[in-house]
């Protein structure tokens, strides 16, 4: 019984949040919605800025790692720690080397993981026709427009990659944007 009552405070806390910072929510919700559409309309210049931030990602990320691992060079699992700080800022260094080759090997990734992401998704529908009644086919819908996706990424390789991850960043950020434009409204008018 109180677990229900915390989740109902805490749910009452959250819309009192966002009603009193409705306008803040409104702004990210407008800036990310601009830099979606941006994104979708560079598309080239989106999935090299994605590629160089990872690339600097993994380098700071790498060099914070080897850090803590000599640091902590007494702790099990040295050896693996090292390995995989030292991954890191090789990763890192490659990426913001040669960015170019950064977004076509990402594309690659991003292809391979729409296709198992579309696999599992109609699995789990098929698996569950049963129990989710007529709601099923959306899961199975959702499946196969993501080996859709991936097909149209994997087949125009490497043209693709040009346009792939700057689309898909844009489309992130306009729909999550949009989002927040949506909650921020909703908030304002309760």
């Amino acid at each position: 019984m109180t677990l229900s009552n915390d989740l109902d405070k805490l749910r009452s806390q959250m819309q009192a949040a966002v009603k009193a910072h409705w306008k803040a929510f409104l702004f990210e919700g407008i800036l990310l919605a601009i830099l979606g559409i941006a994104a979708m309309i560079v598309p080239t210049f989106a999935s090299l800025a994605v590629t160089i931030f990872l690339g600097w990602m993994f380098l700071i990320s790498g060099i914070g790692g080897l850090i803590v691992t000599f640091w902590a060079r007494n702790m099990p699992g040295f050896w693996w720690s090292l390995i995989s700080a030292a991954l890191a800022v090789l990763a890192g260094m490659v990426l913001l080397a040669r960015p170019m080759q950064g977004v076509l090997t990402l594309t690659i990734v991003i292809g391979a993981y729409f296709v198992a992401e579309g696999v599992a998704t109609i699995m789990y529908a098929l698996e569950h026709r049963r129990e989710l009644s007529g709601r099923w086919s959306w899961l199975l819908i959702a499946g196969l427009m993501d080996i859709v996706v991936a097909f149209f990424i994997i087949a125009g390789l490497p043209e693709s990659a040009g346009w792939a991850i700057g689309l898909l960043v844009g489309l992130n950020l306009m729909f999550g944007g949009a989002t927040l434009i949506g909650m921020a409204l909703a908030a304002r008018n309760t």
